[in-house]
């Protein structure tokens, strides 16, 4: 039987092939599976199966057991102490002689030869193992053409392999080290210590937390002050006059909005007719009194005016007692409807006329009228628009103000936000056609900003006079909920405001210092030192997390608070 792994040139020799995957049991069953007394195992290069003494010592107590002669086939230098040891027999190629390599503890370079035992395993056949032969002699049995070739060396080369116990004398107490598995263990020991170096940086120096709270016997105090700001380059605080230097925030916004038009214009053709005058005014007829109507007067009937287009003179008509003969109408002159309209189209009719209350017209029927309705802009139209633009929502603005003052360093006022006169377009006149109009501004938002130091020594000048500054000192403005009440229209200049705030005082405590003095220390010491300074009245500290013992040594993993009276919010002007 031959296959790739497993190849007989004769009744008496077995080759096998071992690939670089191979465990030591599947090598271990080809060996126990050969029915030859001579077993050649051919080792692939880099195989780690046989650099494993205890595995060499296996593949020993199995050709042992089997009453089979192995022999390695392979050069690779590495594995060859440990075939030594255990007493395997080792060749280079299949036509080399087989030897047992030196083993670790041997201290000359003798290499012991095939045992002539070797011969006599065979006891159904009479194949013999020559010791001065080479692995591929024996394997020829006495035809040259049988054997087996390996082809280049080092291409037959296996890696390591397995250990077995070597036949000759060796001393039982040398141990050959694992240092893959000593290599192993040092890294992950090193890894270790670092992992708990780590972990005790993060659990006694990164995590520690102290928080320490101080109640005092502080007061509040109301203070409301008028406020004079001026936005000029030159001015300065005065704090007696209440004068604060202020700085305007502009912001620039470009606003359009739409509304429909709802105009009417119609564009048809005017009606027209003819129309007489005549005059039946008794006194006009007895003085004799001519009236000149102008070409352009609207003379009107049925509630529709029309305009005559030329001039005419009315003389006055006589009377037979109370009775006018209308014997002087004047000539027909043309009359047009005042605008288009099939409406104008009526029958013959008493007009009117405009400004001339005794003088009366006889129309004719008027034709002509038609009726093309258009769309037009009107004014109510433009100012339906201009009110969307005021109606929108200014929150988001007046947070736009705020955030550009703060990050100038400015404390924003927001009761000051205003605008200025917006420079205001329309897309269409009034009596423009058009379905829509759009009207766009340009508007300046406005906001005061001045400078918190500047508001503090404004309401430090104010309380001074109510509490006891030897022993007490302002803990807390009250800015965070100070409300200011504009009293003048505010611009670009300035503007006055009532500023109203509640102010905290109490023993003055230097957070900053407390911090210093308690680093380090077990909560009764600091609480001890703590409680020394004027005004406190109680002291709690707490660690964090569960494991901490003591306040940490560095003061930015110390928080440190003192309790203050809530301050009272004022409702009459807008909050800041």
């Amino acid at each position: 039987m031959t296959d790739k792994h497993h190849l007989t040139t004769n009744t008496n020799k077995d080759v096998i092939y071992i690939d670089v995957d191979d465990e030591i049991t599947g090598i271990i069953e080809k060996v126990r599976g050969s029915d030859k007394k001579i077993v050649a195992l051919v080792l692939p290069k880099r195989a780690t199966v046989l650099q494993s003494v205890v595995n060499m010592k296996l593949l020993k107590r199995t050709a042992d057991g089997a009453k089979k002669n192995l022999v390695l086939i392979t050069s690779e230098a590495g594995l060859l102490p440990l075939a030594g040891s255990v007493g395997l027999h080792v060749a280079k190629s299949l036509q080399s002689r087989p030897e047992i390599p030196d083993a670790p503890d041997r201290g000359d370079s003798q290499t012991e030869a095939v045992e002539d035992d070797m011969d006599t395993e065979t006891a159904d056949d009479d194949a013999t193992l020559d010791k001065a032969k080479a692995v591929g002699e024996l394997a020829s049995a006495a035809a040259i053409e049988d054997t087996i070739d390996m082809g280049d060396e080092e291409d037959n080369d296996l890696a390591d392999g397995g250990e077995h116990k070597a036949k000759g004398p060796k001393d039982k107490r040398l141990k050959i080290p694992n240092f893959n598995r000593f290599r192993v263990l040092l890294v992950l020991g090193g890894v270790g210590l670092v992992a708990i170096i780590v972990l005790a940086y993060i659990a006694f120096s990164v995590l520690p937390k102290a928080q320490v709270v101080i109640k005092t016997d502080t007061s509040s105090v109301d203070s409301s002050t008028t406020i004079v700001l001026k936005t000029q380059p030159d001015a300065t605080l005065d704090v007696k006059a209440g004068t604060v230097p202020a700085h305007q925030q502009v912001v620039q916004k470009t606003v359009s909005q739409s509304a429909p038009a709802t105009g009417q214009q119609n564009n048809g053709a005017k009606a027209a007719g003819t129309i007489k005058f005549y005059n039946c005014n008794k006194d006009d007829t007895l003085s004799g009194t001519n009236h000149t109507i102008p070409a352009g007067t609207g003379v009107s009937a049925g509630g529709l005016t029309f305009i005559t287009a030329q001039a005419v003179t009315v003389e006055p008509s006589h009377f037979v007692g109370n009775n006018c003969t209308k014997d002087k109408v004047t000539a027909a002159v043309d009359m047009n409807a005042q605008v288009a309209g099939a409406k104008y189209n009526q029958d013959a009719a008493t007009y009117s006329v405009a400004g001339y209350g005794t003088i009366t017209g006889t129309g004719t029927a008027t034709t002509g009228g038609t009726d093309a309705i258009i769309k037009i802009v009107t004014q109510a139209d433009i100012e339906a628009a201009t009110q969307k633009i005021g109606a929108q929502d200014a929150t988001g603005i007046k947070e736009e103000l705020k955030t550009d003052l703060t990050n100038l360093k400015y404390y924003p006022l927001e009761a000051t936000y205003n605008t200025a006169t917006p420079d205001t377009k329309s897309s269409a006149k009034i009596g423009d056609t058009a379905d829509n109009v759009t009207v766009t501004q340009t508007i300046n938002y406005n906001m005061l900003g001045v400078k918190e130091d500047d508001l503090q020594k404004v309401i430090t000048n104010d309380i001074s006079s109510k509490i006891d500054t030897k022993k007490q000192s302002i803990l807390d403005y009250g800015l965070q909920k100070a409300t200011f009440n504009p009293q003048t229209p505010i611009d670009a200049t300035g503007g006055t405001v009532i500023m109203q705030t509640t102010a905290v005082a109490g023993p003055d405590i230097n957070i900053e210092t407390i911090k210093q003095q308690v680093a380090g220390k077990k909560s009764g010491d600091a609480q001890e030192l703590i409680k020394a300074y004027p005004g406190v009245t109680s002291v709690k500290v707490t660690y964090s997390p569960f494991w901490v013992g003591s306040i940490p040594k560095h003061t930015s993993k110390i928080s440190v608070t003192v309790e203050k009276p809530e301050a009272a919010t004022h409702s009459n002007a807008t909050d800041r």
